[in-house]
C-alpha cells in the first residue's frame, strides 16, 4: 500500500508539472505571436530605411561623409550588445546568445583590440559574461606567468541597460542606441556590434553578429535594386545623412532586439512543448502502473480472503 501512495502522490507531481509547462506554452505563444508580428511590421521598414541610408553612403556620384561611416585609425576599444532572456527554461537559448558574444569578444581582442565593453541585456547573459570576464582574467594571468599566449584585453561589463530584455519597445532602445553613438563620435569606442540569436523558424535559432558601427549597410542591401533606383535628394545629401543615419542605428538596434526577444519566445515555446509531451508520456507510464499494482494487490487481497474462508 506504501508504494500505491507513493505512485500516487508521483503522478499527481507530474501532473501538476504538466499543469505548468502548458500554461507557459500557452504564454509563451501569445509573446511570440506579438513580438513576431512587430518585428514582422518592422523588418520591411528596416530593410527599405538602410538600403536608401546604405545606396546614399555608396553612391558615387554623391560625395557624403558622416562620422558615423568612418572608420577610426586606431583599433583601441569596441562595444558589443548581447541580449539574452531574464529567465531560463528556454532551451539552449541562452547557452546560444552567450556562446555568440564570448566568441565575438575574442574575436575583437585577436583583432588588436585592447578593450572590449560588453552591454549584456538580460540576467543570464549578464551572470554568463561576469563568469566568463573572471575565468578569462583568471586565464590571462596565469599565461603571463607561464608565458604562455592567450590574447590579452580587458573586459569591461556596462549594466544600465540589462532592464531590455523582453521589452519590446522603441523608445527602450534609444538610450542605448544614442550612448553608443555618442561614445563613438566622441572617439571612446571604435566599433559597435551586437551579437544575438536569430529567428530562423520555431525549431531553429540561428547565433549572428553584426557590425553597427561604423556604419557600412551596403552588403544588407540589395545592390541591384538601390542601385536601379534614381533617388531624388532634397535637401542636400550631407543633411540627409545626418538626420538620417542615427535613426537607421536606432532602427537595426530596436529589430535586432525583437529578434532576439522571438527566438527566445520560440525556443521557450518548443522547450514546453517537449516538456509537456514528457510530462503527459510519464503520466501514461506511472498510471498503468498504478493500476497493475493496484488490481494486484486487489487479487491478492482476494486470494488471502478465499485461502481464509476455504481454511
Amino acid at each position: 500500500m506504501a508504494a500505491l501512495k507513493e505512485l500516487k502522490e508521483r503522478i499527481a507531481s507530474v501532473q501538476s508539472t504538466l499543469k505548468i509547462t502548458s500554461a507557459m506554452k500557452m504564454v509563451a505563444s501569445a509573446k511570440l505571436l506579438r513580438v513576431q508580428s512587430s518585428m514582422e511590421a518592422l523588418s520591411e521598414y528596416e530593410r527599405r530605411f538602410s538600403d536608401i541610408v546604405a545606396a546614399l553612403v555608396s553612391d558615387p556620384d554623391v560625395e557624403v561623409a558622416s562620422p558615423l561611416t568612418l572608420e577610426h585609425g586606431e583599433k583601441r576599444r569596441a562595444c558589443l550588445g548581447a541580449p539574452a532572456s531574464d529567465s531560463s527554461l528556454c532551451g539552449a537559448f541562452n547557452a546560444n546568445a552567450l556562446r555568440e558574444a564570448v566568441s565575438a569578444v575574442e574575436e575583437l581582442f585577436a583583432e588588436g583590440f585592447s578593450r572590449v565593453t560588453v552591454y549584456p541585456i538580460g540576467e543570464k547573459m549578464v551572470q554568463g559574461m561576469g563568469r566568463y570576464a573572471a575565468v578569462r582574467g583568471e586565464k590571462q594571468r596565469n599565461s603571463e606567468a607561464a608565458g604562455s599566449s592567450v590574447p590579452s584585453g580587458e573586459i569591461d561589463l556596462c549594466l544600465d541597460y540589462r532592464h531590455l530584455a523582453g521589452r519590446h519597445s522603441f523608445d527602450g532602445i534609444i538610450p542605448l542606441a544614442d550612448r553608443l553613438m555618442e561614445d563613438f563620435l566622441a572617439g571612446r569606442c571604435d566599433r559597435v556590434c551586437i551579437s544575438r540569436c536569430h529567428f530562423h523558424s520555431m525549431g531553429r535559432q540561428v547565433p549572428m553578429r553584426e557590425q553597427l558601427l561604423p556604419f557600412n549597410r551596403v552588403s544588407r542591401a540589395n545592390v541591384d535594386r538601390t542601385t536601379a533606383v534614381d533617388y531624388i535628394l532634397e535637401p542636400a545629401p550631407d543633411t540627409l545623412l545626418d538626420a538620417l543615419l542615427p535613426s537607421a542605428i536606432r532602427i537595426i538596434l530596436y529589430n535586432a532586439l525583437l529578434d532576439s526577444i522571438t527566438a527566445e519566445n520560440a525556443a521557450r515555446m518548443v522547450a514546453m512543448q517537449t516538456a509537456t509531451d514528457n510530462a503527459e508520456e510519464l503520466s501514461d507510464d506511472l498510471t498503468l502502473e498504478y493500476n497493475k499494482r493496484r488490481q494486484q494487490a486487489i487479487t491478492s487481497e482476494l486470494a488471502d480472503i478465499t485461502s481464509s474462508a476455504e481454511g
